[in-house]
């Protein structure tokens, strides 16, 4: 197992590094450029500006010190429009507030539509199956930047329960409605997954050896079919977790939480290409690191993975 540990991580690595390198290149291609406006500026102060930033250097030596200084120091540099604010302090503003609400909205859709699957499952072709199915087909289809008003006018304007946005101390008041508008999409697809993996497990041999010999279903299903009919279940948590915690774009904005999506809209439309760098690394790596944790997770269900 620690070898399959460390073959993974040696791969991690090289593409962490990759990705840094490809998306400096690929941020500083595009046209324009942050301190570019309606009106040009002298020739004379746009480039004290670029020496203030260091865009006047050579271009590997760009790249060279903005892989040093994320390697060694975690910084990302300066922002180009917020003004005295680095990107590495703007994500750490930003940061918690998602992975606070990405994290309850994680564990709520993946305990409801592992259960919704299962008993989806075990009751196939009766109505709790269909109800469930029906239940994720609907949500599916029901985005978050729809749903996301919809609790608003029943929670807030009808029933005055909630308040309509602001995080202010993170309270559960205002964690509510985000978590609910985040997780409705990925509770239908981990349900639907879980219930066509289980049907496919409570269909094999060892299932109609283990019903042949009496055991209760209980049984069966917790300590004979749970763990194989999570593995494609598994595989869809990695990506999943870490868009759930890198927040939403719709939730950030709609609910006003000064979440991470919101710095990454306003840096997209005021060309603040280290900010948009910043969060576009943040959330690569995280990808690479949570499909690092589920194949770790994979390889010690299923220890056949690991060869």
């Amino acid at each position: 197992m620690i070898t399959y540990i460390l073959r993974r991580l040696l791969v991690a690595i090289p593409t962490i590094l990759i990705l840094i390198v490809l998306s400096f290149m690929l941020m500083f291609a595009a046209p324009g450029g942050p301190f570019n406006s309606d009106k040009p500026l002298p020739a004379a102060v746009l480039a004290n500006i670029e020496a203030r930033y260091g865009l006047d250097q050579p271009y590997v030596v760009q790249i060279f010190n903005y892989v040093k200084n994320i390697v060694l120091h975690f910084d990302f540099g300066p922002s180009f429009k917020y003004r005295d604010q680095t990107v590495s302090g703007l994500i750490a503003q930003g940061f918690p507030v998602t992975l606070t609400y990405g994290s309850w909205a994680f564990a709520v859709s993946t305990v409801l539509g592992v259960a919704i699957g299962t008993v989806a499952a075990i009751r196939h072709n009766t109505w709790l199956d269909y109800l469930a199915v029906g239940s994720a087909i609907g949500a599916s289809v029901l985005p978050n930047f729809v749903l996301s008003p919809i609790l608003v006018l029943v929670f807030t304007i009808w029933l005055g329960w909630l308040p309509a946005g602001g995080w202010s101390n993170g309270g559960w008041e205002v964690v509510v409605m985000p978590v609910i508008a985040l997780a409705t999409t990925y509770v239908a697809s981990i349900a639907r997954i879980m219930r066509s993996s289980m049907l496919e497990v409570l269909g094999s041999g060892f299932i109609r050896t283990a019903r042949a010999k009496g055991l209760p279903m209980s049984r069966i299903i917790w300590r004979h079919a749970m763990k194989p009919a999570m593995l494609p279940v598994l595989s869809y948590l990695g990506p999943a977790f870490v868009g759930m915690i890198t927040g939403s774009v719709v939730i950030d904005i709609y609910f006003s939480t000064g979440g991470i999506g919101q710095y990454f809209v306003n840096s997209a439309l005021n060309r603040d290409y280290a900010v948009i760098m910043g969060v576009t690394i943040l959330v690569g790596v995280l990808t690479i690191l949570f499909n690092l944790l589920v194949d770790i997770l994979y390889a010690w269900i299923d220890p056949k993975i690991r060869y």
